[in-house]
């Protein structure tokens, strides 16, 4: 008789909640930090296809400050791109001082899809093992703090997701036929990890892997080692009074009639909904 599998108990949503909402507190403390003293923060977040990266850098920026901290997807490189150095277009988004960069995706674009899927040359992929390391360490050695993440999910949880993102008009966006290659491509895809990680795995800028298997789980220990790692401290901001408001003086407001204002579909769905 065949042995009858278990879907695994998620982590509870309630405590997730909880300690989600103290971990994001502390990253709008550690955004202080950074602004007030000039860090150069640089987070980039890779992994399989529908293993919760972009989940996770919504929760990261839930409560920052966009002007702090930015989220880079790039598109496919343009023509002129192409004909560039590799790096350069990545060199574009690096943050100045008081900023910092989410990477959705980054130029380890070349290690995986496009090694995979034969939009670099062998000649290219071997260029850029040797080049990255050498670019990560320039980055570190100029002090922009570098932390890498690798969300690590299995075959079958990744099908699940993209079978949940086909029925999901919703997340129907997100399916793509690329994500769709990656499920019969899955051990040149591992083949692919498992190179980029010995090559690119160095003491100046490791990579950290996150168990995505559950997404709450990943969501909390990615930000909880950010937290960690970044070497912050909290930074006293200076109490802000209300001042007092002015007694009006000889303004008034145009008639309401004179502007357009949105039609009021909310008070539209209340009587439907009390009808």
């Amino acid at each position: 008789m065949a042995k009858k599998t278990t879907t695994p108990k998620r982590f509870p949503r309630a405590l997730y909640e909880t300690e989600l909402l103290r971990l994001q507190g502390e990253l709008v403390r550690m955004q202080e930090w950074v602004r007030a003293s000039g860090a150069r923060v640089v987070v980039v977040f890779e992994g399989r296809d529908a293993a919760g990266k972009g989940g996770t850098i919504k929760r990261v920026a839930e409560h920052l400050n966009p002007r702090v901290c930015r989220i880079v997807a790039l598109p496919a490189p343009t023509e002129r791109e192409r004909t560039q150095w590799y790096f350069q277009r990545y060199v574009d988004h690096l943050p100045a001082a008081g900023e910092i960069v989410l990477l959705d995706r980054s130029w380890y674009n070349r290690a995986g899809v496009e090694r995979v899927m034969g939009f670099c040359t062998p000649q290219e992929y071997q260029r850029f093992l040797r080049q990255c390391p050498v670019f990560e360490e320039l980055l570190v050695e100029d002090g922009i703090l570098l932390r890498k993440y690798w969300f690590s999910v299995s075959d079958t949880e990744q099908e699940r997701r993209f079978r949940e993102r086909q029925r999901n008009p919703l997340k129907r966006w997100k399916l793509s036929p690329m994500d769709l290659e990656s499920i019969t491509r899955w051990d040149d895809y591992s083949r692919a990890k498992d190179d980029m990680l010995v090559h690119t795995d160095t003491e100046v800028a490791p990579w950290t892997v996150v168990e995505a298997e559950d997404k709450r789980k990943a969501r909390l220990n990615m930000i909880a080692h950010l937290l960690d790692t970044i070497p912050w401290e909290p930074v006293e901001r200076p109490e802000l009074v209300l001042p007092e408001r002015p007694r009006r003086g000889d303004y008034v407001r145009p008639p309401r009639e004179v502007e357009r204002e949105a039609p009021d579909h909310a008070a539209e769905l209340l009587r439907k909904s009390a009808g």
